[in-house]
């Protein structure tokens, strides 16, 4: 078999196809290569002996380059292999995602991360520079435990440490320049949080009994269609924190959510965790998570 010629001839379709119908060229482009791999990897011997067979991908790619012009050099022929290999599996090709996209993601091994990765893609249409910036931050590794991609909680998807901008990170904050800071850069901390978590008030004023409180920030995500309280505190977790929390998640779930929202999710953002104070925190809905400046 001329697997050449028969890489060759699916180039030259997609090409065609894509001036044909432009609107569609991107799951073209997709198609194409997954192909592509398939018959690089064939062509090499199978799946086992694929990664030895990089001097038939370089002779391919000098072909090509010859016959059709650009695009077709070694690297892009390389990720192709490893894109039908990554999906070769019955895997669903989401078309939201162009090729320099999954061209980006394919050196990450784990399953999970990549498909979070895809996920968040998809639902934020991320550009190519969006979702560089957000592995470089390491968005994935600071997300909770066991995270359900299909299915995931809201404080699964609160990263810890959460990044906020500061003006200047070397300074001793104070809760009050936390918070300014986070308002300064409000859009920037919404999706620092997560998926679907819009503004709904800064130093909301709460009265209970005789007694006027404030919350930090009152946020609502539309997703887990719940109400968030967050607080701050430039100190390592205590105690008592928890305690303020119930009381303004609670002040909420009575007052603020209405009878189809969830019930309220509290967040305490710290400087330092302490694992044992959360040890006798019984309230599911309350979580913690520390900050770093950047």
């Amino acid at each position: 078999m001329n697997y050449y010629n028969e890489i060759k001839e699916v180039f030259v379709k997609n090409e065609i196809y894509k001036k044909v119908k432009d609107y569609s060229k991107n799951r073209s482009d997709l198609n194409t290569y997954f192909e592509v791999g398939r018959l690089i990897v064939e062509a090499q011997g199978g799946e086992a002996r694929a990664k030895y067979g990089n001097r038939l991908i370089k002779e391919y790619s000098i072909r090509l380059t010859n016959e059709l012009g650009r695009g077709y050099n070694v690297t892009n022929l390389k990720n192709m292999r490893q894109f039908y290999l990554r999906f070769k599996k019955g895997r669903t090709l989401c078309d939201q995602l162009q090729w320099s996209h999954y061209r980006y993601l394919l050196p990450i091994d784990d399953d999970n991360k990549f498909n979070y990765y895809v996920m968040i893609v998809r639902k934020l249409n991320l550009s190519v520079r969006e979702l560089r910036e957000r592995i470089k931050s390491k968005e994935y590794e600071r997300l909770g435990k066991n995270v359900d991609i299909e299915k995931p909680k809201v404080e699964s998807l609160i990263k810890n440490p959460i990044l906020i901008k500061v003006k200047n990170k070397n300074d001793k904050l104070t809760e009050y320049a936390l918070h300014q800071s986070i308002l300064e850069n409000i859009d920037d901390f919404l999706k620092e949080l997560g998926i679907g978590f819009t503004y709904v008030g800064s130093e909301v004023k709460i009265k209970i009994g005789d007694r006027y409180n404030y919350v930090d920030f009152l946020l609502f995500n539309y997703i887990y269609n719940c109400f968030v309280v967050i607080e701050l505190k430039v100190t390592e977790m205590k105690a008592e924190y928890i305690g303020q929390v119930i009381k303004y998640v609670n002040y909420v779930d009575k007052n603020i959510k209405e009878v189809y929202n969830e019930p309220t999710v509290g967040v305490i953002i710290c400087k330092k965790e302490n694992k044992y104070v959360m040890e006798y925190c019984t309230n599911p809905n309350i979580f913690v998570s520390t900050y770093q400046t950047i």
